[in-house]
């Protein structure tokens, strides 16, 4: 993403781009197989990567059921989990977003469903939108082999229905640890409604999930707590 001093924008022009970009997402036919929900396990997680976080932590922290929704990195070290290096391409990072929900209100298929529908274009290889690199790569990354399994199917049950007019992309990564992006990524979209990448890129994805996902979305996006600095 290009993080640069923002110029505010006017509330009908935020208005006009989201309403020109709406019709490019698409709901997509539910998991034919998801994962089986266990009480006793609680809250669960998954991570997706799609893009610019910013947009895909904004879509998620508006989902009914999710209860924290974290920027962040998977698929490199610890030690390069930087948003200076990350940006690099070199990494083996993708700019992540970790999910926590509960399977009693919405299940991972249901997730996994709205990922694919709205929260990027899963047929495009290493890059979303203006971003390129494999830092900006289509990938989920399961928490466990029950999450592999249905994503794996789901991304083949997509396939072969022909769902999208190119052929999916996306990757599954299991086994790849996430890292808690910086501070000043996180909220983004809540925070900077009006910074022009926002606008043009990621507000429209949480307009679409209000106008395909109506009984999937809450109005009042779930933030993560920054900690403030000590005095």
């Amino acid at each position: 993403m290009f993080f640069s001093t923002a110029i505010l924008l006017s509330a009908a022009a935020v208005f006009s781009v989201s309403r020109l970009s709406a019709e490019e997402a698409r709901v997509v036919p539910p998991p034919a197989v998801d994962a089986v929900v266990d009480q006793k396990r609680g809250l669960e997680t998954a991570v997706f990567a799609g893009g610019c976080f910013w947009g895909v932590q904004g879509v998620f922290q508006h989902v009914r059921g999710v209860t924290d929704a974290v920027s962040g990195y998977a698929g490199g070290s610890e030690g390069t989990a930087k948003y200076t290096t990350v940006g690099t391409g070199t990494t083996g990072h993708a700019e992540s977003v970790r999910v926590t929900f509960d399977p009693s209100k919405i299940s991972y298929g249901r997730l996994l469903q709205i990922y694919f529908s709205v929260a990027l274009d899963p047929t495009e290889l290493n890059r979303q939108g203006p971003d390129n690199g494999t830092q900006y790569r289509s990938t989920i990354f399961p928490a466990n082999s029950e999450q592999a399994k249905v994503a794996s199917a789901y991304i083949g049950q997509l396939n072969a229905a022909h769902a999208f007019s190119k052929p999916i992309v996306t990757t599954v990564e299991p086994g790849r640890s996430f890292y808690a992006a910086e501070d000043y990524h996180q909220n983004f979209l809540a925070l900077n409604p009006r910074y022009p990448y926002i606008v043009i890129n990621d507000l429209p994805k949480v307009e679409n999930l209000k106008r395909l996902f109506p009984k999937d979305f809450r109005a009042d996006p779930v933030l993560v707590a920054i900690a403030k600095p000590s005095n």
